[in-house]
């Protein structure tokens, strides 16, 4: 769980400070993708196939919620 949260620390920052150079879309997918990769990884027990589905939903609906 503390590699999760620490890998899951470390994608924010680099988005946070990516984030100048990026439009606010850009940055709501990549937010949205962390987020919802690390729920789908949660969801299904660590499955790869769970991690990269949630990664793909949260990117999608992280860069709706941007516009």
């Amino acid at each position: 769980m503390n590699k999760i949260l620490i890998t899951l620390g470390t994608l924010v920052l680099a988005a946070s400070l990516a984030g100048a150079a990026c439009q606010r879309q850009d940055v709501g997918m990549v937010a949205g993708g962390v987020v919802g990769g690390a729920a789908g990884h949660e969801l299904t027990g660590g499955s790869a196939l769970g991690t990269v589905a949630g990664a793909v939903g949260g990117a999608y609906v992280g860069r709706e919620l941007a516009r």
